[in-house]
């Protein structure tokens, strides 16, 4: 399932790609706050938001390098 996750990100236009990047950061401070009051319901979903966004970074860096 990863794969398939890198492989749609890299098939993203460098402008998706930003919007999707910040949509992730603003999840992950979501999930930061909800962890931080208690209410955090799924505490994988952090790891997942944190590869995500790795693998977005992973293909803004691999754009601009071509």
């Amino acid at each position: 399932m990863a794969k398939s996750k890198a492989k749609s990100a890299n098939e993203l236009s460098p402008t998706e790609l930003e919007v999707r990047l910040r949509e992730l950061k603003q999840e992950a401070l979501n999930l930061r706050l909800q962890r931080a009051t208690g209410t955090l319901e799924n505490p994988a979903r952090i790891r997942q938001v944190r590869r995500e966004t790795a693998q977005v970074l992973t293909a803004v860096t691999a754009k601009k390098s071509v």
